[in-house]
């Protein structure tokens, strides 16, 4: 799907708002767009200094998302859940054709000033992408892999980038740079959230096309790529911009400061460097931009539940619901809904969602008369279900999230809350009900 198909639809549901004055890229577009944060989608029609429209907000309300999808938020992620369990038993392989829309205009002398990239943070180092779809492909393999990375514009052909640790982009990487070699790769702006998804799903394995499971969310519709013009990676065919690239081996080179998923700054410091070799686009592409917030937090948690949810559902039974709360960065914190038949099974719960998903740093376990999806609730079970010494414990020496700055530098300590009631179970824990009224039979 086209992204200006994705923001028409959500047009047509009320869920967009146009912005007709004139926004400068750098601070200005972002300060207006914090207004909305967790509301409307919102779309620059004029950017000081470009042709070129840019949107930002299409993932930080799952509402927004659900629509995209025709479904609604809360069974959102299971329909991302059933898409990835498909992919793992049948990939529908991508396909490549003539003439891709992402190709009506072609530049082999980039100049990356002419797209639209905004300065977010008030002490980010400069302008940046920060949702862009990374294609590369695994140089021994040649097994595609999607992913999203930040991205600092440096000059008209050069980008600083950040390669977390843990990731399949960065062990591309690295094994092309002990051969001397660039990594090369694509850099997609605007494409189809399912793509999106793909992107960010956690618990494909190395080994497999990532982009399988955008098809699967399409229907089984494979997914459309261009044929590069300088790079032996593809493109997303459908994509409003495609940048051609490659990661430049031994090069490090100053990146940042950058306002974080964490809510605080990434310092500057020397990471690596992307050389573009070409750029294509559409005749009038709409540029997607992202804050890191809200819109973070909803599509990792949105992409990340499933797989967690798939991964334990395996090792533990029980298993209701995963949600990766927005207070907790949406990377760094889980809440899990389970019902254990027996003594120890939320803390192994607990421990293979960790191990499902390596950023978090605390695990709350509940029961499924907890809702997960209200903090304070979850905040109640912590306060009245939890025996300090018998219900938390803590994970030494563990690989986190190299962002978080509670952290050295990814190395740190995971925090896990029992929060079930025990079992066998005790009527005090039996939480207060009232009788349900309908307020329409009523006058008031």
């Amino acid at each position: 799907m086209d992204l200006k198909e994705v923001i028409k639809k959500l047009e047509d549901a009320g869920k967009v708002v146009h912005i007709k004055t004139e926004v400068d890229l750098k601070h200005e577009l972002a300060g207006f767009a914090r207004k909305f944060e967790g509301k409307q989608i919102v779309v620059f029609d004029k950017v000081k200094g470009s042709d070129f429209p840019v949107v930002c907000g299409l993932w930080w309300n799952r509402d927004n998302v659900a629509e995209v999808f025709d479904t609604n938020a809360k069974e959102l992620p299971f329909i991302f859940a059933e898409a990835a369990k498909r992919f793992e038993t049948s990939q529908i392989e991508p396909i490549v054709v003539e003439n891709p829309p992402c190709q009506e205009v072609i530049s082999l002398e980039p100049n990356l000033y002419e797209i639209p990239a905004p300065t977010l943070a008030l002490k980010d180092g400069g302008p940046y992408f920060s949702n862009c779809v990374v294609i590369a492909k695994d140089p021994d393999t040649g097994v595609r892999n999607t992913s999203i990375h930040r991205l600092q514009i440096k000059a008209k052909d050069r980008l600083g980038l950040l390669l977390d640790m843990g990731r399949h982009l960065r062990d591309y990487y690295e094994r092309a740079e002990k051969k001397g070699e660039p990594l090369e790769i694509t850099i997609n702006n605007g494409v189809d959230p399912a793509i999106y998804v793909s992107a960010i799903y956690a618990g494909t394995p190395i080994t497999m096309d990532e982009l399988g499971v955008a098809s699967e969310l399409r229907n089984k519709e494979p997914i459309k790529l261009s044929k590069s013009k300088t790079v032996n990676v593809e493109g997303i065919a459908e994509a409003q911009v495609v940048i051609e690239a490659e990661i430049l081996p031994e090069v490090r080179e100053p990146e940042g400061p950058f306002g974080e998923v964490s809510g605080y700054y990434a310092q500057e410091d020397n990471r690596w460097v992307v050389r573009v070799k070409a750029i294509t686009r559409r005749k009038d592409p709409l540029i997607h931009t992202l804050l890191p917030g809200k819109e973070v937090w909803n599509s990792v948690g949105l992409c990340s539940e499933p797989g967690i949810f798939n991964t334990v559902s395996k090792q533990v039974g029980g298993l209701k619901n995963v949600h990766l709360n927005h207070g907790t960065c949406g990377f760094y914190g889980a809440f899990i809904q389970i019902d254990p038949t027996r003594k120890g099974m939320a803390k192994n719960a607990i421990l293979s969602t960790f191990a499902a998903f390596p950023p978090l740093n605390m695990v709350v376990a509940v029961n499924s008369d907890v809702d997960i999806f209200d903090t304070e609730d979850v905040m109640r079970a912590i306060a009245t279900r939890c025996i300090p010494e018998k219900d938390i414990f803590m994970v030494t020496g563990s690989a986190c999230h190299e962002l978080n700055p509670s952290t050295d530098n990814g190395y740190g300590t995971k925090l896990g809350f029992d929060c079930t009631v025990p079992i066998p179970a005790s009527n005090k824990f039996e939480k207060v009900a009232f009788k349900e009224v309908d307020l329409n039979e009523y006058d008031f």
